[in-house]
């Protein structure tokens, strides 16, 4: 006969004695493979991440165009004595940049500048090594989650378009008496970089939750608050792309006082070039000005955006918000302080830092409000 049971008997009691559940239709099988692909993603952010920044040293140090030519196997290794030195000299001293701006450069000082076109990269090479091994890896082990076979190739095939743009925007600085890449090759190149992080984070912020608990979130989503978040992502995505038309044409370092511009609002030379759209790209007092704008526009954005979000009854929405408008005051500030102190190389790159740290903090407030967790009475 069994034992009466107390009517005061707590229901935690039984539960803690029920075997938990193994997972259902969606995510039976599933949960180990989600987790060792998104580490796998993880480290593939954390290569790409160092992928951006080398490549802000490289564009910083005037090393970009320090390699002429391009070769995804034999390229990979650096010249190892006098002679294969002294060949990759010969070749760089036929380039419009040393015929025109560098005709007194050392072997020595062409040494540091290829090593850092060299480094930039290998990293790339070894970005897509470390994507091929890993793919294939969960591919023939059947290890990639129901539906990600796609999404996985597609982050490997960004990266391959990567390459190939990468050496379009060199090849530009090759040519005629350009001494330095095309701008809008430039953007285009960092533009791509920042989608790829992009994509990587978002599939990471995915696989980190189940199935399950991603269809339920999704019912309870901030639908306008995840519209506001994705119009703010579209104007820091456009506020990167000025940034490196600016970097391009080294427009960060002819006007370094602020909020005014060579004591002007709008540079009296603003629109000096013709024709008159190639001022957008080329000239380095519009493209300031354009870069300083949108900023303040963006800092604006990101100030409603943040107003908008106190509304949310989710504490996790609150603070995602928040990390985003701290991060965008933060890069103005640093925005600022690049400029009035013509943009060292030490500061730009910490700028350029920055820009990763507030696109992933919006990527991360969207998915907070798309994806919104269950928050606890307590």
């Amino acid at each position: 006969m069994a034992k009466p049971r107390s009517i005061f008997e707590e229901v935690a009691e039984e539960a803690q004695k029920t075997p938990s559940s193994s997972g259902g239709m969606i995510t039976g099988g599933q949960r180990g493979s989600r987790k060792a692909v998104s580490i796998w993603l993880s480290l593939l952010f954390v290569l790409v991440v160092l992928l951006v920044i080398i490549g802000g040293l490289t564009r910083l140090t005037d090393s970009g165009l320090s390699i002429t030519e391009w070769n995804l196997i034999k390229g990979s290794i650096p010249p190892l004595n006098v002679a294969d030195w002294d060949v990759v000299f010969e070749k760089y001293k036929k380039s419009p940049e040393f015929i025109v701006q560098n005709t007194d450069i050392t072997l020595e000082e062409f040494k540091t500048i290829y090593w850092w076109e060299w480094s930039h990269r290998q990293i790339g090479r070894f970005v897509g090594l470390v994507w091929a091994v890993g793919y294939l890896f969960f591919l023939f082990t059947k290890r990639i989650p129901r539906g990600w076979s796609s999404r996985l190739f597609f982050v490997g095939a960004l990266g391959g378009l990567q390459g190939a743009i990468g050496w379009w925007m060199v090849s530009s600085g090759l040519t005629g008496r350009m001494v330095d890449v095309a701008s809008y090759r430039l953007a285009t190149h960092l533009g791509l970089a920042f989608i790829i992080l992009g994509v990587i984070a978002w599939y990471m912020l995915l696989l980190n939750r189940e199935e399950h608990d991603l269809f339920q979130a999704r019912r309870r989503a901030d639908i306008k608050l995840s519209l506001y978040g994705k119009i703010l992502i579209v104007a820091i995505f456009l506020q990167i792309l000025l940034g490196a038309l600016v970097a391009g044409i080294d427009a960060g370092r002819g006007y370094i006082d602020w909020p005014m511009m060579n004591g002007e609002f709008l540079p009296s030379e603003s629109f000096d070039y013709t024709p008159i759209s190639t001022n957008f790209f080329e000239n380095p007092a519009l493209v300031q000005f354009n870069h300083r704008m949108l900023g303040y526009i963006v800092f604006l954005v990101a100030l409603v955006v943040w107003f908008k979000s106190r509304a949310s009854a989710l504490a996790s929405i609150k603070r995602a918000f928040s990390l985003v408008m701290v991060a965008v005051f933060g890069q103005m500030v640093l925005g600022i302080g690049t400029v009035l102190y013509a943009a060292p190389w030490h500061i730009a790159i910490i700028h350029q830092i920055g820009a990763i740290i507030v696109i992933i903090f919006t990527l991360n407030a969207i998915f907070s409000a798309t994806y919104p967790k269950a928050q606890s009475l307590r």
